[in-house]
């Protein structure tokens, strides 16, 4: 789904089901970037396809022009070179070169895309905490409200000499600690909205958070950003060694030279006849540093290799780890409908015994004032499980 305009950010809250994963991208809909930050990503995508045409090219060699002057006491000549020197056998190397340009640019795309979901996942998770905040926002109100109560209820039973001034005292402490922090979640709020301004070119209030489903380990490992970018640096990494040791390897250089002699103004210059040569040649480097060379490159690559199998396992304990924290806030989410239920029933009882004039309006107030923080906190704890899940769609390529 695409983010869309909204009078104000709402939260979709939905079931954990399964999903096909290939809508995922629909969820990063990249419009919540600002556009300067688009453009930049753009114009890294026009290098990266720039930088990988140039290595598809580098194996071969370009046509040079030299243009000789030659000044002496009895003659003069000018003389103009046009030669070329080029492989047309490397052992392999120039076909591993094309090779290495395209993994290349395969890593390079990749990561690319990296960076875009994981910006467009810290401006989701803005959006989201923002709400987050509301809602404690809300919840903060309606502590006020019940702390405001509780002092009026322990001032009169303190001068009706019911209680001691030290309760009234604490009912004033925390009335006082509502209140600060009910301010604290304005400027945290504030905050959020300023950081999602460094992101996002548009009001954080035209935006609709999207809606994330649970999926199975095999769909994450399968489509996961950063294992397939490991995967194009294996293969990169690969193609390098080869093309390395294919440096020290015998190769066939195809060569032409054409001279051709200028006539001067020198009535002593040497008439020459124009010359052309081409061939091939055997080129066999003998090179000390040989052998390090190699090994080194053989060395990133089976670091590269070892680097893909630790980051299997840490998606996998990642992955396991975001599932405990998603079941955990079912738990929590299960306590509180619970408790919600016991409210129900308590509010029924306080409200026949306020009909029976033995409880207060104040007492019916403060329950319900409860009873709506719970249902805040039901909402709060659905955002806390999309935001588990955002971090899981953010590595989902």
């Amino acid at each position: 789904m695409h983010l869309i305009k909204s009078s104000k950010v709402k939260l979709l809250l939905c079931s954990l089901i399964s999903i096909n994963l290939y809508a995922s991208n629909e969820l990063f809909d990249e419009k919540i970037i600002s556009d300067k930050r688009l453009e930049t990503f753009n114009l890294t995508k026009e290098q990266i396809e720039q930088d990988s045409s140039k290595l598809r090219k580098d194996w071969i060699n370009p046509i040079t022009y030299q243009y000789k002057k030659n000044l002496g006491e009895e003659y003069e000549t000018a003389q103009s070179i046009i030669s070329i020197n080029q492989p047309i056998f490397q052992s392999g190397g120039i076909y591993k070169a094309i090779k290495y340009a395209d993994s290349s640019y395969d890593y390079a795309s990749i990561e690319l895309e990296q960076q875009k979901k994981e910006l467009i996942k810290q401006a989701l998770n803005l959006l989201y905490n923002i709400e987050k905040t509301n809602l404690n926002l809300q919840k903060a109100k309606y502590t006020l409200e019940n702390a405001k109560i509780d002092v009026t209820r322990k001032k009169e039973q303190v001068l009706n000499g019911f209680l001691d001034a030290s309760f009234l005292d604490d009912a004033l402490l925390t009335l006082n600690i509502t209140k600060h922090n009910l301010v604290d979640l304005k400027y945290q709020k504030q905050e959020l909205i300023n950081n999602f301004n460094n992101i996002s070119s548009q009001d954080y209030t035209k935006f609709e958070l999207p809606i994330f489903k649970l999926f199975n380990e095999k769909e994450f490992m399968e489509n996961n950003i950063e294992l397939k970018k490991l995967e194009a640096d294996i293969e990169k990494k690969g193609n390098y060694s080869y093309m390395t040791m294919a440096k020290y390897l015998p190769s066939v250089n195809a060569f032409y030279t054409y001279s051709k002699y200028h006539e001067t103004d020198n009535k002593n210059g040497l008439d020459k006849e124009n010359e052309q040569t081409f061939g091939l040649s055997l080129n066999i480097p003998l090179d000390t540093r040989t052998f390090n060379d190699i090994e080194s490159k053989k060395i990133d690559y089976l670091k590269s290799k070892l680097n893909l199998e630790n980051s299997i396992d840490d998606e996998k304990t990642f992955f396991k780890t975001k599932l405990e924290k998603i079941s955990m806030l079912d738990e929590r989410l299960q306590i509180t409908k619970d408790d919600l239920e016991v409210y129900d029933s308590i509010l029924k009882i306080i409200n026949e015994e306020k009909e029976a004039q033995i409880k207060t309006q104040s007492d019916v107030d403060t329950l319900q004032n409860s009873q709506k923080i719970k249902s805040l906190d039901l909402k709060i704890y659905e955002i806390e499980k999309q935001i588990e899940l955002l971090e899981m769609y953010a590595k989902l390529q």
